[in-house]
């Protein structure tokens, strides 16, 4: 089997940021999906760099993933990494994990250790969008809850990316938080982001002043790569730290694991490197007992799809990420959308990442 075509389409969701797909296609007919991560305004860069990377894949075997990885950053990059590379990368590797379990008529979890788990647990993100008050924060958050999560997420400072914050600034996050724990009560889990806003005098502050509502979690209260800082905020705090999404490959998770900076990291499928790195990434936090709760801030149809097939078979997965904000646009484009049901998802049993999207629909939503 050889790749003939390497094609990308942008769909715009409506909310936050583009989404990008990839699309591989074989001499023997078999197709696969991929999800590259997008932010802001690099829609363009990224799909260029997918355009110039996929010239390494023609007429080469979908099978030999590992070796296209490696190809793209030695040969392509000349060792030099960037988001777009990463992001590239990932989505067209998810494409060929998703033709290599079509053509063996296998699930991709099959091909990478078989499964520790049936389903998947989510948390929900994207639901605080527009919010102001914090009343408005715990009756949104109680919707979520009666929808069906057990726990759901959100940033603690939606207003500022300043590293040094003032009193108001802490005194509007805790009452964002206290009104939103109020409103589900204690056995919802409830997950707190700083999205690296805060200098550690900022992020120790307000963890101390966190520390009362149980949050399952304190997300990126500092840079992820200055470990001093995220060791000093690790250590003054009684609550897990978070940290990841903004690493890419297994080089750039090295320090946090060799220096247990942080309990639990979130590598982003979609940006990492793509299931292949996920997974080895989830291998090396093993042994230094740290856990793994992959990011998601993608769509809920490829890159989700990817996430589920590379949590299913790792022994220290925790949680993922699912965007309500993102379902109605993702249900559309999808041919069978996945379901939560009761804070889970339901491993698929089809072959590929068990997934399809209609590329019809795409291109209305371009």
């Amino acid at each position: 089997m050889k790749i003939t075509d390497v094609k990308t389409f942008t769909v715009n969701p409506g909310v936050s940021k583009n989404w990008i797909f990839v699309k591989i296609t074989t001499d023997e007919g078999i197709i696969g999906w991929g999800e590259a991560y997008n932010s802001g305004d690099r829609t363009h860069s990224i799909i260029a760099s997918i355009e110039s990377i996929a010239k390494y894949l023609i007429g080469s075997n979908p099978f030999n993933i590992k070796h296209f990885i490696q190809i793209a950053f030695d040969e392509y990059a000349w060792k030099r990494g960037s988001m777009e590379l990463f992001c590239a990368i990932s989505g067209l590797e998810q494409a060929l994990w998703d033709i290599a379990g079509k053509a063996l008529k296998t699930p991709v979890y099959n091909l990478s250790g078989g499964t520790c788990r049936d389903k998947i647990r989510v948390y929900a993100n994207g639901w605080d969008n527009g919010l102001k008050t914090p009343e408005e924060y715990g009756e949104r958050a109680m919707k979520i809850v009666e929808i069906g999560f057990t726990a759901l997420k959100f940033d603690l400072f939606p207003d500022s990316w300043r590293s040094f914050i003032t009193n108001r600034d802490e005194n509007d996050a805790i009452a964002r938080l206290r009104a939103v724990r109020e409103a589900v009560g204690p056995d919802i889990d409830i997950l707190v982001d700083a999205l690296r806003h805060l200098a550690p005098m900022h992020a120790i502050r307000v963890g101390k002043m966190i520390e009362e509502f149980h949050p399952f979690w304190y997300e990126e209260p500092v840079q992820a790569d200055n470990i001093p800082a995220l060791l000093e905020v690790k250590n003054s705090v009684n609550i897990p730290i978070v940290t990841g999404e903004t690493l890419y490959t297994k080089a750039g998770f090295r320090d946090i694991f060799a220096n247990r900076a942080a309990d639990i990291v979130n590598p982003d499928v979609c940006n990492v490197g793509g299931i292949l790195e996920l997974k080895e990434i989830a291998a090396m936090a093993e042994p230094h007992l740290i856990g793994v709760a992959p990011h998601n801030f993608n769509s809920t149809t490829i890159g989700l799809a990817a996430t589920i097939q590379a949590s299913a078979s790792m022994p220290n997965f925790i949680i993922t990420e699912y965007f309500v904000s993102f379902k109605a646009k993702g249900d559309q484009i999808a041919v069978n959308p996945f379901k939560v049901e009761n804070g889970y998802i339901k491993l698929p049993v089809s072959p590929g990442l068990g997934l399809e999207l209609d590329e019809e629909t795409l291109s209305r939503f371009s």
